[in-house]
């Protein structure tokens, strides 16, 4: 089995990390290029790196704010907001980057997802998914057992044995930094993706993002059994347990996170040692 990933985040804002809850309420969290070289020290796997407010503001990327960082790194930098055009992923990856994150352009350009692998190859394109939990309202139809059980059956079989789909759960897909909603359902859109040539899915739970209360694993599985390229769990991380049950339970490949980092609550080599004990294959130094 191929060692799960342990990635920090900085997300940026005005050439500042900051952090917040369901992307609202942001603190100040530190300075980009001191927090990469921690991480990049303390045996991170990878970094993300995303400017939050670069879609929402209409603008590209700060390309000191990701050169600060690059210069830091000696492992993979991801970096996204605001990629819309190859030019715009051309001028990240001349400044450092590794990989190209897209999340809004992709939705309202997916062709741009295509031209990027053609452009850059699969392994540097990462198409991140902002999703929250869609409620929906359940028919008040009569049915007996049999018929309960095999509508069920039906539902399962229907959704490719995806136990959340079977039960008419959904997550819609949201973008500009989660204030938009885009009536994308979030399986569908992961398998599209895909299919256009991404390399890898940035998978954020918009429900559990900055609680602190554990990842949305239920998404997560149903994301990672509904794709065969790598998803990166995000949103929700606030004790070791919680990694362990996104890669066990919720299938994911790679785990994200930002507060318990930033603010010190867990250290990335507390938190292998603890993953390594629970049967969980992590790379230590």
């Amino acid at each position: 089995m191929l060692a799960k990933r342990i990635i920090p985040c900085l997300d940026c804002k005005d050439g500042r990390v900051v952090k917040g809850i369901r992307f609202l309420e942001l603190r100040d969290a530190g300075d980009p290029g001191a927090l990469a070289e921690a991480y990049n020290r303390a045996g991170a796997d990878e970094l993300v790196m995303l400017d939050i407010s670069a879609s929402r503001e209409g603008r590209a990327t700060l390309m000191r704010t990701v050169a600060q960082v690059a210069r830091k790194l000696f492992i993979p930098l991801t970096v996204g907001g605001g990629v819309r055009t190859l030019e715009d992923a051309g001028r990240l990856l001349a400044a450092g980057a590794d990989k190209i994150a897209i999340n809004t352009g992709a939705v309202e350009n997916p062709p741009l997802i295509a031209a990027l692998a053609a452009s850059l190859g699969s392994q540097a394109v990462v198409v991140a998914i902002d999703a929250r939990r869609v409620r929906n309202s359940k028919s008040e139809t009569r049915t007996s057992g049999n018929e309960s059980a095999a509508n069920a059956d039906l539902n399962f079989r229907a959704s490719g044995g995806n136990q959340a789909a079977a039960a008419g759960t959904r997550w819609e897909v949201v973008t500009y930094g989660g204030t938009k909603p885009t009536g994308l359902d979030a399986l569908e859109w992961a398998r599209r993706v895909e299919s256009l040539g991404a390399g890898e899915i940035l998978l954020t739970s918009m429900d559990a993002d900055g609680t602190q209360n554990g990842f949305d694993c239920e998404l997560t599985a149903a994301i990672s059994g509904a794709v065969h390229i790598p998803v990166i769990a995000s949103g929700g991380a606030g004790t070791p347990e919680h990694f362990a049950e996104v890669f066990l339970r919720g299938r994911a490949d790679a785990a994200l996170a930002a507060s318990i980092f930033h603010f010190e609550t867990h250290s990335i080599r507390s938190l292998k040692e603890f993953l390594r004990a629970k049967g969980v294959p992590v790379r230590l130094d």
